[in-house]
């Protein structure tokens, strides 16, 4: 692990490191545990510090980083016999605790409200994990220990602390839902690993696992993926895995799961890169894992595939699969390499090599709280070997935005944007996508656009489906499919949005953008033909002006005119931009919109509709 994470939390070797300096020279946002003040007591009063009899103050005593105002990580020194007045108050914090995480938060048991591991002794550790129990069955949740570990200071009695994940179901949510887009290059195994995750039994080494993922006969005749497909693996509520190996469809793992983590394949040949680019730009994924083969390293479209999530923010970790193939001094190379490119200038990230559970813990703390944090695993898809470790990352990752973030976005208009689109016999039209803001019912009125006109239609939401199990409710940041009824399939196309009727969308045949040009072999100038990605919206557009420049050349940056060839979007300013042809490639946001007549509805709607 690396010396700057390790520091915070040491690494399976049975005793915290660090020093008291530690709490001074870490960021908050990037500890072990970020931790959030009481919830229910909010004043300006520095917390006492309250020492245990047996415990000497010592140089080498470690330190977690002090408490933060928000978040779901409680400091708990012990909970041992509350009077009920103090139970109540704990009950209380837990529920906020849950609110902040969205439904999961994390205690340690055995810590300062300063961030001091003072530890506990055998019996009051036991008595504060079945005050714990009490705590989590009054507010209806599941507790599961993390880890315990040994407090290493002048102490005569051996002292503990325990870290423990609480997870609750919102009531009015069926599961807790990360989205994660896997990237790498054509042959490094994406497919096959998520097979075997998700189906719960191992590769054979020919690709058996990856049959059931595929969707054309082509992918499955090549044995490479060409399109976006979907993929589920889910927790139960005591952090137990629920695949297909014990459910037999969606549904079953849908019910019995309390958090799901929703796997977006992506292709990894250059030729789908368009495919790849729509599939991290619209469907708004939390993280991304980059699989990188042990025997090739780090080839083909590996780092065009990590520039990519870089750019557009989303956090990255990395899976390097099929070790079973390699020797370890292979694998090792591999790992190497990765950490040379990750700690390059243009990255800057901090490497950290998973290789035990209290790792992948830690690892998964360190991700959500600190965007440089890169956990590395090694794995293999046909001995199994390091799968666990994933499991458990998977199971402890916090959703990366939080309460306040959602409640802010599902109090705006509703705004639905369009990424599928199907054909469902007996049900007539499907759109599926991602619900940007607000909320969406079943029989809520909306209206879809912008068609070639610039003009919108009504229709109306028939049934609603989140992993092919129903759904009453959307809410902002959940993807879903939607069924229109005998809505007309020909008025739909890829990147439309669906809006509420009081909305206002800005429709555009022209934008604005600040842009930093990545990679083009000649100049870059007025009259040149790009394709554009914002958002779900993927369309030629042709560079109209260069503001205060004749041309671009490589790594220059400038405010540019685009131009719709087709038909006009809806876009927003400060959308990030990503575009490419050929060889070219840049990247840059929304600065202003030349939004053409404001929005008429079409005459002939109604009989449409």
């Amino acid at each position: 692990m690396d010396a700057r994470v390790s520091e915070l939390f040491g690494s399976g070797n049975g005793h915290c490191s660090g020093s008291q300096g530690v709490a001074s020279n870490v960021n908050p946002g990037n500890g072990y545990g970020v931790v959030p003040k009481k919830a229910c007591v909010k004043n300006n009063k520095k917390p006492k510090t309250r020492f245990a009899r047996n415990f000497k103050p010592s140089n080498n005593t470690p330190y977690l980083p002090p408490e933060a105002e928000e978040g779901n990580i409680e400091y708990k020194l012990k909970l041992v016999n509350p009077t009920q007045y103090r139970f109540e108050h704990l009950a209380t914090q837990m529920k906020w605790r849950l609110q902040e995480g969205r439904g999961e938060a994390v205690y340690q048991i055995g810590v300062e409200d300063n961030g001091m591991l003072v530890g506990l002794s055998e019996e009051d550790m036991r008595t504060s994990l079945k005050t714990l129990h009490m705590l989590a069955e009054k507010v209806g949740a599941d507790i599961a220990v993390l880890r315990e570990r040994e407090v290493d200071y002048d102490s005569d009695v051996p002292r503990k602390i325990a870290e423990v994940l609480i997870r609750k179901v919102p009531d009015d949510q069926q599961f807790l839902d990360l989205r994660v887009a896997v990237l790498g290059n054509v042959d490094s195994g994406k497919s096959t690993m998520l097979g075997v995750l998700t189906q719960g039994e191992l590769d054979n080494g020919r690709g058996r696992a990856r049959l059931n993922l595929f969707r054309h006969l082509h992918e499955i005749q090549t044995g490479r993926t060409s399109s976006i497909s979907f993929e589920i693996l889910g927790f139960n509520s005591k952090g137990e895995v629920v695949n297909y190996s014990e459910s037999r469809t969606a549904e079953e793992i849908c019910e019995s799961a309390s958090k799901m983590i929703t796997f977006i394949d992506l292709a990894g040949h250059h030729k789908y890169l368009k495919t790849t680019i729509f599939g991290l730009t619209s469907y708004c994924p939390d993280f991304a894992m980059l699989v990188v083969s042990a025997n090739t390293g780090i080839a083909g479209t590996t780092r065009e595939h990590l520039g990519l999530a870089m750019a557009l923010k989303v956090p990255i970790f990395i899976v390097i699969s099929k070790v079973d193939l390699c020797t370890r001094a292979t694998v090792e190379r591999t790992v190497r390499q990765l950490e040379r490119v990750l700690k390059q200038p243009g990255c800057n990230k901090v490497p950290m090599v998973v290789s035990n559970t209290d790792d992948a813990v830690t690892a998964a703390q360190q991700f959500a709280q600190s965007p440089n944090i890169t956990p590395i695993f090694t794995v293999s898809s046909v001995s199994g070997e390091s799968l666990d470790l994933l499991k458990v990352f998977f199971n402890t990752i916090p959703p990366l935005s939080n309460s306040k973030e959602q409640e802010e976005l599902m109090q705006q208009l509703t705004e639905f944007q369009v990424d599928e689109i199907y054909t469902v016999p007996e049900v007539g039209t499907v759109v599926g996508g991602t619900l940007y803001s607000g909320i969406c019912r079943e029989g809520d009125h909306l209206v879809v656009g912008p068609t070639d006109s610039g003009q919108f239609h009504k229709l109306t939401i028939g049934s609603i489906q989140r992993n092919r199990s129903a759904c009453r409710v959307l809410k902002a940041g959940q993807a879903a499919t939607l069924a229109l009824g005998n809505f007309d399939r020909s008025l739909l196309r890829k990147g439309m949005v669906m809006v509420s009727l009081e909305m206002d969308p800005t429709i555009c045949w022209m934008f604005e953008a600040e842009i930093v040009l990545l990679f083009h072999a000649k100049t870059f100038h007025k009259g040149f033909q790009v394709t554009v990605h914002i958002g779900n919206v993927r369309q030629t557009a042709t560079v109209e002006a260069v503001y205060g420049k004749e041309e671009l050349r490589t790594g220059e940056k400038a405010v540019v005119l685009f131009k719709f060839i087709k038909h006009p979007e809806y876009l927003k300013v400060g959308a990030k931009v990503l575009f490419r042809e050929g060889v070219t490639k840049g990247i840059g946001h929304v600065t202003k919109l030349q939004p053409i007549a404001q929005y008429r509805p079409s005459q002939s709607e109604d009989d449409e509709a």
